[in-house]
């Protein structure tokens, strides 16, 4: 690969974090820690990604446990699961917070791979507009003669490879996410 290339690689493969990531914050049916990781606490006026404020536990692969280091956070906890577009009520014991995954309807499963395949089609979208931008700065390179245009050609030809490979990367976690929603 060339050097060139190297650098959209980079940027491809932070596509396929965010997308991943987007993947995560997917419910399952069944209880994933990964889900939590998108909300916010105030923690003395800062917003504080939950799962550093917080243990989280998951006891049976239906429910999370978040045991807050600070007891005064509970509260706050609370309202942040609350008011998250997570769906799910969350219990409050005093201690800890249990949050109780319900097993997914048919409805609800065709709604959230709808939502899976909306993030995997943003993945490849946002690949495009790397491979757009680096076929424009490889074309200024021809035209300022910084390279040759067989040069161009074939960095355009690797850049069209790596694009491929990398929409049918998010192809595989779409298919993969998807399974794991349908499976009951």
């Amino acid at each position: 690969m060339s050097a060139e290339s190297k650098v959209y690689d980079e940027r491809m493969m932070k596509t396929i974090e965010v997308v991943k990531s987007n993947f995560a914050a997917v419910r399952a049916g069944r209880a994933n820690a990964g889900v939590l990781d998108r909300i916010m606490v105030e923690y003395y006026g800062t917003p504080t990604p939950l799962n550093q404020v917080a243990n989280i536990s998951s006891p049976d692969p239906r429910t999370l446990v978040i045991q807050p280091y600070d007891a005064s956070l509970m509260k706050a906890i609370e309202k942040a699961i609350q008011t998250s577009d997570l769906g799910i009520n969350p219990q409050n014991d005093g201690r800890v917070i249990r949050l109780a995954f319900p097993q997914l309807t048919e409805e609800r499963r065709k709604d959230l791979t709808k939502q899976v395949r909306k993030y995997g089609e943003e993945g490849k979208v946002a690949l495009r507009n790397i491979r757009r931008d680096a076929m424009e700065d490889f074309k200024k390179m021809k035209k300022n003669s910084e390279i040759t245009e067989d040069d161009q050609k074939n960095l355009e030809k690797e850049l069209q490879d790596l694009t491929d490979k990398r929409c049918k990367d998010i192809d595989d976690l779409t298919a993969k996410k998807e399974k794991e929603l349908m499976a009951v």
